[in-house]
């Protein structure tokens, strides 16, 4: 490749850092917090999380290591291939792909939420109705702009893109600061009760939103070529960023608990920010909360615009994908045409109404999970095949993390099933789900990919 269609290493520890946390936050935490306590109850939320952030914390270090092996553009993509082939590669792409984009389609929907909290009569020009949903243009025309301003940002370089997410991951800490300080002002303890419900089912209906909740730490791996950092570095990053969003849920779930109870939860659409008002008291304060879940939104829709353009360039450069998306600008250095790509789709996403937030989260933690079952598989066949490969990171002496890594995402995949607690509904999400991997297959079969070659 010539130079002048590489990437540019400009991010730095603390950008890296930002990015990834940034991501896994989102808006999850605004929207879903209530659901989370009304399945498995305060403490039993907080028992999910825990065993999510446990789940991918073993994951994380798989990539990890891998990262500071292959630091290449397209993580998984490139891990996959070298471990077990081009069909693995093309499988764990893809998924992982339809992961970034559900996030990108998911924010789109979520940011018109917000908006709706904040100016509850903009709704105006009825359009149709899905699922239930009344979808209006002035609700969806704020997440169009959202999805061209986005995609916009990310277009013109690397560079913009991680000062933007500087200045709202800094205000999304400053929110949850007082959240929790609002706790020990307006909080009960009563309000935890019960610390259970749901029983093991419960806290398999939580555990299963957070493959999709904690996406974010493998932007790391995606975004490789533009860091400029020390190998090792980097894979120590993406562990503690998993470790900060872990923290950062467990609190969440700790000052919504603390503020509202049961029945309080279950009349309320964005649990975090009624939690916030009561708290302090004020409806002020919920407005600045749900200001703090637009920063959320836009964190995460910025490092996934990232990574979900960066996993289309490195399909598309290795023959997978066409290869029109695989044009770096040769100006701002970026994978505009993918960039694009994932605009219009999120474009789209807002005309299928709230409703879709759902069928996102779980479709997208469906193909996430597969993602993550392949850079476990991956892991343990390059200890197999090649031990002396340089690691400047390395995930322990033997193949404990990935054999852990392998059985847990085997273990939360098999949940998505039909017939179990929290399989896909049907038609929404499998139909997202189907169509995704019938174009997939299609790809798939027409591909012309040269073998793995480790120099970038």
């Amino acid at each position: 490749m010539r130079e002048e269609e590489r990437f540019i290493r400009v991010l730095g520890r603390r950008d890296v850092l930002l990015l990834a946390f940034g991501a896994m936050i989102g808006f999850g935490w605004v929207v879903l917090a209530g659901t989370w306590l009304q399945e498995a109850g305060s403490l039993g939320a907080i028992l999910a999380f825990l065993l999510g952030g446990l789940l991918v914390v073993f994951v994380g270090l798989t990539y990890s290591e891998l990262v500071s092996a292959m630091p290449r553009a397209g993580g998984e993509h490139n891990y996959a291939w070298r471990a077990i082939g081009p069909v693995g590669a093309f499988v764990a792409s893809w998924a992982i792909a339809l992961g970034y984009v559900s996030v990108c389609a998911f924010e789109a929907v979520a940011l018109p939420t917000t908006v709706g909290y904040l100016l509850p009569e903009y709704e105006a020009v009825y359009l149709w109705t899905v699922a239930d949903y009344d979808v209006y243009l002035s609700w969806a025309a704020v997440g169009v702009v959202g999805s061209v301003a986005i995609a916009a940002l990310n277009y013109f370089g690397i560079r913009p893109s991680a000062i933007f997410q500087l200045i709202a991951v800094l205000f999304l800490l400053g929110v949850g600061v007082l959240l929790i300080f609002g706790t020990f002002v307006g909080g009960s303890t009563e309000n935890f009760r019960p610390l259970f419900a749901g029983g093991v089912a419960g806290i398999i209906a939580v555990l299963i939103m957070t493959p999709f909740l904690f996406v974010g730490f493998d932007v790391i791996p995606q975004s490789a070529e533009e860091i400029d950092l020390p190998y090792r570095l980097i894979g120590a990053l993406l562990v503690l960023s998993v470790v900060l969003a872990t923290l950062w849920y467990v609190l969440i779930i700790v000052g919504v608990g603390a503020a509202m109870s049961r029945a309080e939860l279950a009349e309320t659409d964005l649990a975090t920010a009624d939690a916030m008002g009561a708290l302090f008291g004020s409806q002020f304060f919920a407005n600045l909360l749900v200001l703090g879940g637009v920063a959320g939104i836009l964190t995460s829709w910025n490092a996934f615009m990232i990574g979900g353009s960066r996993i289309l360039y490195a399909m598309a450069e290795s023959g997978m994908l066409p290869r029109w998306l695989g044009r770096i600008h040769p100006r701002y250095r970026t994978p505009s045409n993918a960039i694009l790509l994932i605009g219009a789709l999120s474009v789209i996403a807002p005309f299928f109404g709230q409703s879709a937030l759902v069928w996102f989260v779980n479709a997208g933690g469906l193909n996430i999970v597969v993602a993550y079952l392949l850079v476990a598989i991956s892991f343990l066949v390059l200890r197999r095949n090649e031990p002396e490969m340089p690691r400047p990171f390395r995930a322990g002496r033997g193949p404990v993390v990935g054999i852990v890594a392998v059985l847990l995402s085997l273990g939360l995949a098999v949940q998505y099933l039909p017939g179990m607690p929290a399989g896909l509904v049907w038609p929404y999400e499998w139909v997202i789900v189907l169509l995704w991997w019938a174009a997939g297959i299609v790809f798939m079969f027409r591909m012309d990919v040269p073998e793995y070659s480790p120099e970038l």
